[in-house]
């Protein structure tokens, strides 16, 4: 499967903002984007002039690295979007929002997308009762995703689930910390999406 393997904090630098990417480093002074707030690489310091194409596909960029989503999957999701009811862009992040791995990590049982999709392989959680490890599996309202018996005494899930007050659980999840549980109250609404997304942008790249 192809996947990107270079250095987390590189992307964020490329992107221009925090993409949360490496966890707890991501929430220190650490973080690269703090220290070095210019794109990489020996031009990145210099003046660049960017086109409206240019902005489009960096706000492409950005999401789908947020997600850790590869083009054609992410061009598969703007599909879909398009022909759901309502405005595509929010659409297409709805999706997103509700893919397995993405509300593992919104309920702090991992610190990052990354850590949650490989927690949901390796067959960490059930869903409705049921073993799943599907990442991109879309939940829908009144699912319950648990961590399996076996696995709530992994470390890092444990400091994980300690340190989720500071990025906060949306409303439409709901977090059982001592059942080791989440359930998905309702879907997902604009309001909920924190990080800073022009969706419109990603629909008229997709739109030309």
């Amino acid at each position: 499967m192809a996947r990107y393997t270079g250095p987390s904090c590189r992307l964020c630098r490329r992107e221009g903002s925090e993409l949360f990417l490496k966890g707890e480093r991501c929430y220190t002074d650490k973080c690269a984007i703090k220290r070095r707030s210019y794109p990489p690489g020996q031009h990145g310091q210099g003046r660049i002039k960017v086109s409206d194409y240019g902005v489009q596909l960096r706000e492409k960029q950005k999401v789908r690295r947020i997600y850790g989503i590869l083009e054609n999957q992410f061009r598969g999701y703007f599909e879909t979007a398009d022909r759901m009811k309502g405005v595509t862009g929010e659409n297409l992040l709805f999706i997103l929002e509700r893919r397995l791995d993405n509300v593992a990590y919104r309920l702090g049982f991992a610190t990052s997308r990354d850590e949650a999709r490989q927690l949901v392989r390796h067959g960490h959680f059930t869903l409705n009762g049921k073993k799943v490890n599907i990442p991109s599996l879309q939940v829908k309202a009144g699912d319950v995703l648990q961590l399996r018996e076996k696995s709530r005494k992994v470390a890092a899930i444990s400091e994980s689930l300690e340190g989720v007050v500071r990025r906060g659980i949306p409303q439409w999840l709901e977090l059982d910390k001592d059942a080791f549980k989440g359930t998905v109250k309702a879907m997902p609404v604009r309001e909920d999406i924190t990080m800073p997304i022009q969706e419109q942008l990603i629909v008229e790249l997709y739109s030309k």
